[in-house]
């Protein structure tokens, strides 16, 4: 049985690369830790979220990483960066506009890793692994670097679970017939959607509803929280 084929277009790449780095860097820029980030800890911030996903997608699958093989991924990540930086003053208050970014940089890197571990033959549940891995691999690399705690180990993230989510669509609509390039569209769709109401409704997994609820992720800090019992 041929096994399907998959090649990420260079201006698709480059899109989630360059979602990524603005959304590292305008994180970044609004972190009031104890320690203070300089416009080079700003900028480090958002390449390695900008380039992270694809480098542990490319690592995971034993393939040079795509990252390398051009000059256009370090150029995008850094102009992002820079990008990111400017707009931080203007977004200082749209808190929402970086856990929406957030959302479509994890949902474009999940469809991104899932396609192309099935395009390269692996069964469907090491690909989904491979996809979820590159969806949450930029913010884990984010959090580690500016020493906060990591968000998809703690109460009220859902990062793996909405990768994971979008992940598994792509990949049974992939092998029920669907076209992989629509399949990649519901899965990021998916995967935004459910990162987005996890923060807004601030929704967690069951299991953890038993520990200690506290907002961990400095991006999630100044959205509102809406529960049943405020509606109407």
């Amino acid at each position: 049985m041929d096994q399907p084929s998959f090649f990420i277009p260079l201006w698709a790449d480059l899109t989630a690369v360059g979602l990524g780095g603005v959304q590292g860097a305008l994180f970044a820029s609004g972190f009031r830790g104890q320690r203070r980030l300089d416009f080079l800890g700003v900028a480090i911030i958002g390449i390695m979220v900008g380039m992270g996903g694809g480098l542990i997608r490319d690592l995971l699958l034993g393939v040079v990483p795509a990252t390398l093989q051009s000059n256009w991924y370090l150029i995008t990540a850094t102009v992002a960066a820079l990008v990111g930086m400017l707009l931080a003053g203007l977004f200082q208050r749209l808190n929402g506009a970086i856990v929406a970014l957030d959302a479509l940089v994890i949902g474009m890197f999940g469809a991104f890793g899932t396609s192309k571990a099935l395009g390269i033959g692996l069964p469907i549940v090491p690909a989904v692994f491979v996809g979820v891995c590159a969806a949450v691999g930029g913010s884990v690399l984010r959090d580690v670097l500016m020493g906060l705690p990591v968000a998809i180990m703690h109460v009220g993230s859902l990062y793996a679970v909405a990768a994971g989510a979008g992940c598994v669509v792509l990949a049974g609509a992939n092998a029920l017939g669907a076209p992989l390039l629509i399949a990649a569209i519901a899965g990021i769709v998916l995967t935004a959607v459910i990162r987005i109401l996890a923060v807004v409704f601030d929704l967690s997994l069951p299991e953890q509803r038993m520990l200690h609820r506290r907002k961990v992720a400095v991006e999630t800090s100044t959205i509102p929280i809406v529960r049943p019992s405020d509606q109407p």
